[in-house]
């Protein structure tokens, strides 16, 4: 690993953690990109990558704040925690064997279509 591989890693964590602890948003729509256009890493790669930094070093102190300030259903965390265990466990069967290239394209379209919904809808 190079020394600019370790510095674009740790920018990438900054923001996206930043970004997460702000607003909830970090993983795909900070990190994949970010992985995928600074590092040339595939998009299989860029993905399972953020998964993997989901895991609860990541979440478990920011969560805490949110808890602390009273700002966290535990019950429905809890649910869809589960509920995000069986999905990624089967998303993930079903992404590796799809094409890299539909893959990215997916994901785009997906940030379009999040990205045009929350700038058109008031509420």
């Amino acid at each position: 690993m190079t020394f600019y591989i370790f510095i674009v890693l740790i920018m990438i964590g900054l923001i996206a953690g930043a970004f997460s602890g702000l607003m909830g948003i970090g993983g795909a729509i900070i990190m994949i990109p970010a992985l995928v256009f600074f590092l040339q890493m595939d998009q299989h790669t860029a993905q399972g990558t953020s998964i993997a930094i989901m895991l609860p070093p990541v979440g478990l102190l920011a969560a805490y704040n949110y808890y602390k300030a009273g700002a966290l259903n535990l019950k429905y965390a809890a649910i869809i925690a589960v509920a995000f265990i069986i999905g990624g466990y089967f998303g993930s069967k079903y992404a590796v064997n799809m094409p890299q290239e539909t893959l990215r394209k997916i994901f785009a379209v997906l940030l379009i279509a999040i990205a045009i919904k929350m700038l058109w809808t008031r509420n």
